[in-house]
């Protein structure tokens, strides 16, 4: 007799169990269900008999083939055992304290003799948490990185969705090249050469799930735990947290009407490994980034080997003059990575963004993305290389860029009418949402907070500074929201001041 055998025996046979079926399935799911309860709650010990299926058959009022079909399911999955002579036992390896599951213990009449073992997180979680977000508890006006969804080519997109999805080869159920859809990333190069002035190729193409994402592998691929990283205060906020996930140190550099103060970030961190930086658009005050410190920017990178992240989030929409050329574009030694983004342009559940990185740091750039997820899917990606191929992309671009122009001089006569004394609007030249500062000794969170209760979404500025000097105001976003939203929302606003 084995040792199995013999702890098996040795357990006494139970009463039949008071199994309760409650017809939420079929019954040999149920009865598999409640054994892998009772089973890792303890309430079934491992060398434990069960009843027969016969015996349990007839105690339930079932016939005996769900009985059979579960007692085989738990035996597939190492639940139950059987011995000649002994039956059907709980499997002896099941740990004493149960299969893993939560345990339901009686409660404690004395005080424990040792506090529980703390649950453990990694430390660098409380980089990457994001503070809460009240804002985005209400849908009305005014949120922040919503398009006009209303005003979407839907029917097009469907229509591109449907044929591909009707004529899905093979290859587009596969895993797709970690790189992007070769089509598409052939379309993203001619772009951004035509519009943003940007030098890449195909070849230098990363498609990604967005532009967060974009900021995620290049954490990955260029910074260790440690390693210091400049980042624009006030500034992005889901920069810090992609610094975050990495244990990379932010470095706080100033913000001014110039954009990002260079001279500011080589005084505090000379040889920092890289540089996060919003020069078309700064977020969230506006500001573009000057010549001289474009320049400035690009030489302290070249001498010191650092790099460049250069998030270019909206820079479609330019209402005060042509679109800024990219920094990338002025870069001579390939400094710079390059972050853009559909899901602000298009819709943000598209998920699709893509990088421009430099030759020699592809071989990093994919082993990062490889291992964070892969691929994007293919059949957005597909979709999406006709929308720009057949000039559907471009002609919303046209027509967004009069929308959104509209809204937003709506908006600051909405401001000017509403609240003249209140509000000071800054970084109105560009993009889909403008700032305005409120007065110190308003608290621009509370503010956020009562406007959500109102049906206002409005974001507040003084969280998207990590220094101890910060400034009260609010960030508007018009992409979403018509004129009459507009003209109600600034209204509600007030009364929430």
């Amino acid at each position: 007799m084995t040792t199995r055998q013999s702890a098996a025996k040795r357990v006494p046979t139970g009463l039949v169990p008071a199994i309760a079926l409650d017809g939420g399935g079929p019954i040999y799911q149920q009865l598999a269900e409640w054994f892998r309860r009772a089973i890792a709650e303890g309430r079934l010990r491992p060398g434990q008999r069960v009843p027969s299926t016969r015996t349990l058959a007839g105690e339930l009022g079932v016939s005996r083939l769900p009985v059979l079909g579960a007692y085989e399911q738990l035996h597939a999955e190492g639940y139950l055992e059987s011995f000649t002579g002994a039956g059907t036992c709980v499997a002896a390896a099941i740990p004493h304290e149960g299969a893993g599951a939560p345990q339901r213990r009686a409660p404690r009449t004395t005080p424990a003799s040792a506090p529980p073992a703390p649950r453990r997180v990694a430390t660098r979680v409380a980089a990457m948490a994001a503070p809460p977000q009240s804002w985005l508890e209400s849908q009305g006006a005014f949120r922040v990185g919503v398009p006009a969804l209303d005003h979407f080519p839907h029917g097009v997109w469907s229509r591109l969705l449907s044929r591909h999805a009707r004529h899905v080869g093979a290859d587009a159920l596969v895993y797709g090249d970690t790189m992007g859809h070769a089509p598409l990333r052939e379309a993203i190069a001619e772009y951004l050469a035509t519009v943003r002035a940007a030098h890449a190729d195909a070849g230098q193409i990363l498609v990604t799930s967005g532009a967060q994402h974009g900021l995620q592998i290049c954490a990955h691929a260029l910074l260790d735990p440690g390693d210091r990283a400049w980042v624009e205060e006030p500034g992005y906020p889901g920069a810090h947290q992609a610094l975050g996930t990495v244990g990379a140190l932010p470095v706080l550099v100033p913000v001014d009407a110039e954009g990002l103060d260079v001279a500011a970030g080589i005084r505090r961190a000379p040889t920092a490994r890289l540089a996060y930086v919003t020069p078309s658009h700064q977020f969230p005050l506006g500001a573009t980034l000057s010549a001289a410190r474009r320049i400035e920017l690009l030489q302290w990178a070249a001498r010191t080997g650092s790099w460049i992240v250069e998030d270019d989030y909206d820079s479609e929409y330019r209402y005060g003059s042509r679109p800024i050329a990219a920094l990338q574009g002025l870069d001579a030694d390939a400094r710079v990575i390059y972050v853009g983004t559909f899901s602000k342009v298009l819709f943000p559940a598209l998920r699709l963004g893509y990088l421009v990185v430099p030759t020699d740091l592809l071989p990093a750039f994919r082993a990062a993305r490889d291992a964070l997820d892969t691929c994007s899917p293919m059949l957005p990606q597909r979709a999406l290389h006709d929308f720009i191929r057949e000039g559907h992309f471009a002609r919303h671009i046209h027509r967004m860029r009069m929308l959104y122009a509209a809204r937003r001089a709506a908006l600051q006569a909405a401001i000017r009418r509403h609240l003249p004394d209140a509000l000071q609007v800054v970084g109105a030249e560009a993009g889909m949402q403008l700032t305005a500062l409120l007065p110190p000794e308003v608290d621009d969170v509370a503010l956020s907070l009562r406007a959500a209760q109102a049906g206002v979404s409005v974001r507040p500025l003084s969280p998207c500074y990590r220094g101890e000097s910060k400034r009260s105001g609010l960030i508007l976003g018009y992409g979403s929201v018509d004129e009459h939203a507009i003209e109600e929302g600034v209204r509600r606003l007030r009364r929430c001041l």
